[in-house]
């Protein structure tokens, strides 16, 4: 039995090696990436131990004292931590709602523009954004939202009153979601322009020939043809549920919507830099975000294969099935 198994394993190695053999060039090509990840993003795992010490900086990451899980006990004894997780969720919550949708629909809006000069100058305008650091961004929208700004004195050349835009916490949420879509929905919606690119162009004339529409078509070919880059997407976003933009929320808050845009990135922020800084506890923070950001997109990814969906793990008799 024993020498079955071994010889079974031995085999296995044997085809495993051949295929990367024979795609050693696309291997090379993965390399750079793999290493950058390892240098970048695996050996500084050893950090996270932090979670379960009390740093000092005389003994280092290894030599401070281990406490075990009392970092998290503190954690969980927060109120304000507490807070930022269900404000985080809350503000992802509408994100998915309001921001997910959105590149989907220019990318179908785009794919119906026939001129291409001008398909590509809209796609250009889209795009821009993306390449604007949160810093200006934020710097437009302060200097068109405040009381003095372009939209207020168009408010008041209209008879209307000013509007605190900047300083409620009312509007800060919407506020989020305009600037996030300005910003990002013109990139995303380039991976949505690639999956319609993929689609059999047969499909569109049989339908052309039927007398379809183009929203006929847009509704029974163009949507079912990028369902699976849809559903990768939304796995992706709901296992992002515990980011909920600190770039953007860091750069758009002020002292009068602090409370607002505490979010579990701004209470990691303020607990290691604006008071004394504890490197232990912000990290204890920042894994239990990890953690569940991980069961979040097993979880959505369970889910849709549920549906029917392939996820971002296909299944291995799915695959060799087909």
């Amino acid at each position: 039995m024993a020498e079955k198994k071994n010889a079974s394993l031995e085999k296995n190695h044997a085809t495993l090696m051949s295929r990367v053999l024979k795609s050693r060039e696309i291997y090379l090509l993965l390399l750079p990436g793999v290493i950058w990840y390892v240098i970048f993003a695996y050996i500084p795992m050893y950090g996270l131990s932090l979670a379960f010490k009390t740093y000092k900086a005389n003994l280092g990451i290894f030599g401070s004292p281990w406490i075990g899980l009392d970092n998290y006990i503190y954690v969980f004894r927060d109120p304000a931590f507490i807070e930022s997780i269900w404000r985080t969720l809350w503000i992802n919550a509408g994100r998915i709602l309001f921001q997910f949708p959105v590149p989907i629909i220019l990318a179908l809006m785009l794919n119906e523009v026939r001129v291409n000069r001008y398909k590509k100058a809209i796609q250009t305008v889209y795009t821009f954004p993306h390449f604007l650091s949160w810093i200006i961004v934020a710097s437009i929208m302060i200097n068109s939202l405040n009381t003095q700004g372009m939209v207020n004195g168009i408010i008041k050349m209209l008879g209307g009153d000013a509007v605190n835009f900047l300083g409620s916490t009312d509007i800060f949420r919407p506020l989020l979601y305009i600037t996030e879509n300005w910003k990002s929905a013109g990139w995303v919606m380039i991976i949505y322009l690639a999956a319609i690119a993929g689609i059999d162009t047969e499909q569109y004339e049989s339908a052309q020939l039927d007398g379809a529409s183009r929203l006929q078509t847009m509704w029974y070919i163009t949507l079912p043809g990028i369902q699976n880059t849809i559903v990768v997407m939304l796995i992706l976003s709901v296992g992002n549920l515990m980011n909920a933009g600190f770039d953007q929320i860091f750069n758009i808050s002020n002292a009068a919507t602090a409370k607002a845009g505490e979010i579990l990135d701004m209470y990691i922020y303020r607990i290691t830099f604006q008071s004394a800084a504890d490197f232990s506890f912000s990290s204890a923070v920042s894994l239990f975000r990890s953690v569940i950001n991980f069961a979040l997109l097993l979880f959505a990814d369970r889910v849709c294969k549920w549906l029917g969906a392939e996820g971002l793990f296909p299944s291995r008799k799915k695959t060799v099935r087909e």
